[in-house]
Order: C-alpha cells, then structure tokens, then sequence
C-alpha cells in the first residue's frame, strides 16, 4: 500500500464493475492492484446482496480501493462511466477498463497504459485468453450487411472491408481520458452487451484508432459474474447473455445504421439469434428449452426498443 508510486502507473487507474463477485476480486484484481504501486482503483458496485455489499465494502477498505456505490443496478456501460468520473477527480488521466472474471497482471496492464500514452486517439485492447489457454479475443468484427459477428482471424475474404466494422471487447479495454471525452464514454441505452461495440464505432466516428496489442495478455472467464465461468469454448452461457445480445444488436442497428443496413438487419434477426444461441452448443436446447423464449422476448424488446430510437431520428441512407 505503502511503495513508492511506479512510473508505469502514475495518472492511471483500473474501473471494475462489479455485480456480485467480491469473491472474483479479490482471487484477480488485488493481483494486479498489489503489485502496481501509484495505481488507483475504483470498483462499481452495482447490487445485489446486503452480505455481497458488506463483504466489498471490507475489500475495498483493506486494499485501498475507491468504492462507488450506487442504489440501483446500473449495468455495464452506465457503471463504467461513474467509475472513470471518480477516477479523474482522483487525478487519473489513463484507464484500464476490466471485468471482475478477467485478469490483468502488472506488466500487462503497464503496457496498455504505455500505448495509451504513445497514442491517446487509440482504444487498446490486449489479446484474452480463456483459463484453458484457448483463444477468446484477438480482434473482432462486425458485419454490416446483417449485424453477425465474427472473430478477426476468421474474416470472410469475400466481403469488403468498408462493409466490415472492428471492435475491441469491453472485457479489458485502455483508453486515454481525451478519448474518453470526445466520445462521450459508454452510451446507455443497452445495460449489457454491445456497448462495446458502440464505443468502438464511436471511437473511429471521431477518428480515433482500435488497437490491439498481441503482445500482451489477459485471462477472461467469460460470465463468472453471472454463473461459473466459461473456461472453454463451447459451453452453454447464461439468459442474460442471450437476451442482451439478441436485443442489443438492434439496438445498436437503430442508433448507427442507415435505413437500407437496419432492414437488412432485421431481416436477418432470427437467423443471427439461432447462431448466437449456438453459441453455448446444441445440448441446450433439450435441458434448457426456455432459451429460446428468452431468444423470443428479446427479439421483441429489442424491436420495440429500436422503433422508439427510430422515431426519435432523422432518416439516414
């Protein structure tokens, strides 16, 4: 608590949502916080329990975290955004955005900050493992002919690249706070899942750059702060990711897309919805069969979400 400020870290901190995962902190975050003296660390938690509460209130006092601790849930993007403010009036002008099941060690999460520094137009990202040793983000894309998505090394060498939209994962993310202002920090209208998406649109809409430095490494156990954590590919993920992705995308078709793309979007809805669902593998459509209502309700919300954005616009394409 006590050493002396590295120099990798000075102006810089780490903003953690948290949902009910003190546990998850305390395994991951304090091995980065520990052992990168001058770092400041804010968590957000959004509620869940009067116990999950109490018992990260306890870490945060022992560890020397900044803890915001607002009434209500304020999803992903909402609660990143409160993080970063306390994070700037703690003096920090570089930040490291990190899930609670993901973790960052020191010299990674230096690096980042390095390239934040060299570049503070560019969002930064570092290539995530799966705890197996397994791929789980090197760069994505999204395609803008019907809103799938597709990881960078498996992009389809008969579509154009105009037709072709990178984003970099919420996950674990670097972004200088120039950046950070001149695109507003996370857009609120999707709780969960695409935001980070929507902040990567909004970073090349502004001329920033989306980098990706596969030199450096994080480990991601994808939905640990929902159920166990996938520590593989392939296993069946959680009705919030479902729902909140299936929605989502067309939320996002709605706030960015020209007329022609949004129809062509929604066009494509149920085939893009079955594919995400698959994600978690066939098996669940026995032992879990109320996904695919879960699959139903937000294709309507997010239809019905989208027409109410759509109305409040000026048509475009």
């Amino acid at each position: 608590m006590n050493a002396t400020p590295d120099p990798a870290f000075a102006d810089a901190a780490v903003v953690v949502v948290n949902y009910g995962s003190s546990a998850l902190l305390a395994e991951h975050l304090t091995r980065l916080t520990r052992n990168a003296p001058g770092l400041v660390t804010v968590v957000v938690d959004n509620p869940t329990t009067s116990a999950e509460r109490s018992s990260l209130q306890s870490l945060a006092t022992a560890e020397g975290w900044y803890l915001v601790e607002p009434p209500t849930n304020l999803g992903f993007g909402a609660g990143v955004n409160a993080g970063i403010e306390l994070a700037v009036e703690s003096g920090a002008t570089r930040f490291v955005i990190l899930n609670p099941d993901a973790e960052l060690l020191p010299p990674a999460a230096a690096s980042l900050f390095a390239a934040c520094s060299a570049d503070p137009a560019a969002l930064v990202a570092p290539r995530i493992l799966r705890p197996d040793g397994s791929l789980w983000f090197g760069g994505s894309d999204l395609y803008l002919d019907d809103g799938r998505i597709r990881s960078r090394r498996r992009r389809l060498a008969d579509v154009p690249l105009d037709r072709i939209e990178p984003w970099l994962t919420g996950a674990c993310l670097a972004v200088d706070l120039t950046l950070w202002r001149r695109i507003g920090g996370f857009s609120d209208e999707y709780f969960l899942y695409w935001e980070d998406v929507d902040l990567s649109h909004k970073v090349v809409s502004v001329g920033g750059r989306l980098l990706v430095l596969d030199e450096v490494t994080a480990v991601h156990a994808e939905g640990g702060t929902q159920a166990a954590g996938q520590t593989a590919s392939g296993q069946a993920k959680s009705d919030l990711y479902y729902y909140y992705n299936i929605r989502n995308r067309l939320v996002f078709a709605a706030l960015h897309l020209s007329e022609t793309d949004e129809a062509a979007w929604r066009r494509a809805t149920a085939a893009v919805s079955r594919e995400v669902l698959l994600q978690g593998g066939r098996r669940q459509f026995v032992t879990r069969p109320s996904i695919l209502w879960t699959a139903v309700r937000a294709i309507r919300d997010g239809r019905r979400l989208a027409a109410r954005i759509r109305s409040g616009r000026s048509p475009r394409g």
